[in-house]
């Protein structure tokens, strides 16, 4: 990186803190829902593997992490080149095994020293990192991630896989002790509310094993449901002008007729 493209970027910034209307209205609490909005925006791009969209959405984000720093030295809290130092700092205290004498013989050493490093600079627990904010799954991952790391981890896939089955034995047990109360409580519409919520805890139990097991087979579950959200998406928008490029509406159909429609496409 040329440090001209930079004091370009950095003037650029300046300008439109000074000229621009918008930009000097912006606060960091203004800024981070958009910037929140530019990792998801990244995060599709990769899924699609579109490294034109990559590129721009990095800029992007580029953008957001010099426009929080010019906020910043306004405030006189730090610098660019502060953020810099630290994040510099940061991964040469963090990689004993480059910058000191630490051997480490595979990758998940270097991250149990990783975690072990973290707690030695104050961190409390070694889920403090794992941010409140993150959408439910990716928090899944990073909460497996972070247990890996201290040896709370099962051993082999095929135990990961007997938890998955043994939480959608407990979801089933609980729909249908849900359904009984319902077909004995039919004048009480307020009794099953607390099975209801047993239910929706033994799906997430459930959700949270088959996330775990993903994991051990090295897929990214977000990224794979990504893809199939996609994938459903497209599928379905097909099926919809098959049905109105023959005059008719979806409503109109029946289950069945769809479900033709929808292995067509499939099949295409």
């Amino acid at each position: 990186m040329s440090n001209h493209a930079i004091v370009r970027l950095e003037k650029i910034m300046d300008e439109l803190r000074e000229q621009c209307p918008w930009d000097r209205k912006q606060t960091i609490h203004t800024l981070r829902q958009l910037t929140i909005e530019e990792c998801h925006e990244l995060a599709d791009v990769i899924t699609d593997e579109n490294w034109k969209g990559i590129r721009e959405e990095l800029g992007d984000i580029l953008l957001h992490i010099l426009f929080y720093t010019k906020i910043g030295t306004e405030q006189k809290q730090f610098t660019f080149e502060d953020v810099i130092n630290g994040i510099c700092d940061k991964l040469i205290f963090r990689h004993p095994h480059i910058y000191g004498d630490v051997v480490v013989k595979d990758e998940e050493e270097v991250k149990r020293n990783w975690e072990n490093l973290k707690l030695k600079e104050g961190k409390t627990s070694v889920m403090s990192g794992v941010p409140r904010s993150l959408p439910p799954m990716v928090q899944a991952m990073r909460i497996q991630e972070k247990a890996k790391q201290v040896g709370f981890e099962w051993e082999k896939k095929e135990q990961v896989w007997e938890k998955v089955k043994e939480e959608m034995e407990e979801v089933r047990v609980e729909v249908e002790q849900y359904d009984a109360q319902q077909l004995d409580s039919s004048d009480k519409p307020d009794v099953g509310e607390n099975q209801k919520m047993k239910i929706e805890e033994e799906i997430g139990d459930l959700l949270f094993s088959v996330i775990n097991y993903a994991r051990f087979l090295n897929i990214d579950p977000d990224n794979a449901l990504a893809r199939t959200n996609k994938k459903f998406l497209t599928r379905f928008q097909s099926m919809e002008k098959i049905i109105t490029e023959k005059g008719q509406r979806m409503t109109d159909l029946s289950l069945e007729q769809m479900d033709e429609i929808w292995n067509e496409v499939k099949n295409h």
